[in-house]
């Protein structure tokens, strides 16, 4: 996959091609590691509003 990237930014015509190539796989790291983030955060909230709910209920939760 490293060598298919390296290909690709090596046959861009001029400059500003490799330019192009490099900012989308800059922003596409941004957007993984951002949706990484959003994820983790969301599944933690579930976690803990299950959890709560479970202990206002006297269901025993283990963690």
């Amino acid at each position: 996959m490293l060598k298919n990237l390296v290909a690709r930014i090596k046959s861009q015509k001029g400059m500003s091609g490799v330019l192009v190539a490099v900012l989308l796989v800059v922003v596409g790291v941004g957007l993984v590691a951002g949706l990484n983030t959003y994820m983790t955060k969301a599944k933690n909230n579930v976690i803990d509003v299950a959890d709560a709910n479970l202990t206002s209920l006297g269901v025993a939760t283990a963690k």
